[in-house]
């Protein structure tokens, strides 16, 4: 089992010898004893992320062990859940919405470079499973857990995630071995339950219905990708 643990405002979700992938400043794929989502202060304005990362974990009396993830909301607001084989702890902030309208002519909101914003808010999930996965498996859980992520909060708030969304996925290299990791699959199936009441649990944990943003325009920060693209037949 993947173990989990809240100090000082850093969240450990840990198995010794785990294989990670991660996305973010400190993403790819790693063996480690754990990852980490480490909350940040309002106002976070540091570029040194290793330094910063390396100094917040030695305070809450943690090793640089594996891929840290950064997020803006307060880790009381972390939940969890678990299943089978899997593990899931959530943190969700909507600061900085990102929408994608499907329907043409839908009503754009003003949009907002990530790039020049702070995390003030991101969901960023910690996912572990005492499966055995190979690398192309572990990169579909991952892609597996986004999808749960983005249908989940489509159906709450109507946004598919935020601008700075962040995932690490690990797996026990000495489980027992799976091939794949789609939603059809036992593995699959258990994080794509867990990312939802999850990610729920933690929306509700951090707004009533009254605090969330109502669209991009409404919230603090975001963005509206309402690009138009050239298309053509392959």
């Amino acid at each position: 089992m993947f173990e989990t643990r809240c100090v000082d405002g850093v969240c450990r979700l840990g198995h010794e010898g785990a294989r990670w992938l991660a996305t973010g400043w400190d993403g790819g794929y790693r063996t480690a004893d754990a990852a980490f989502n480490v909350s940040v202060p309002t106002g976070f304005e540091r570029t040194d992320l290793d330094d910063y990362a390396r100094e917040r974990l030695s305070v809450a009396g943690f090793e640089r062990a594996g891929p840290v993830l950064l997020t803006g909301v307060d880790l009381v607001h972390a939940r969890g859940a678990r299943a089978g084989s899997v593990t899931v702890v959530a943190t969700v902030g909507l600061s900085n919405p990102a929408s994608l309208p499907v329907e043409n002519g839908q009503a754009r909101a003003a949009e907002a470079s990530a790039d020049d914003q702070p995390p003030v808010g991101t969901v960023n999930l910690l996912v572990g499973t005492t499966r055995a996965l190979e690398d192309g498996t572990l990169a579909t859980l991952l892609a597996t857990a986004v999808e749960a992520k983005a249908a989940t909060l489509q159906s709450l708030t109507g946004f598919t995630g935020t601008t700075s969304d962040a995932l690490a996925v690990g797996c026990d290299p000495g489980g027992d071995p799976m091939a794949f990791a789609g939603s059809g699959t036992e593995v699959g199936s258990a994080v794509r339950a867990c990312v939802r009441d999850t990610v729920t649990a933690s929306l509700r944990a951090r707004y009533t219905d009254t605090d969330l943003p109502l669209s991009v325009a409404d919230a603090a920060h975001g963005v509206v990708t309402d690009r138009e693209t050239e298309p053509f037949q392959p």
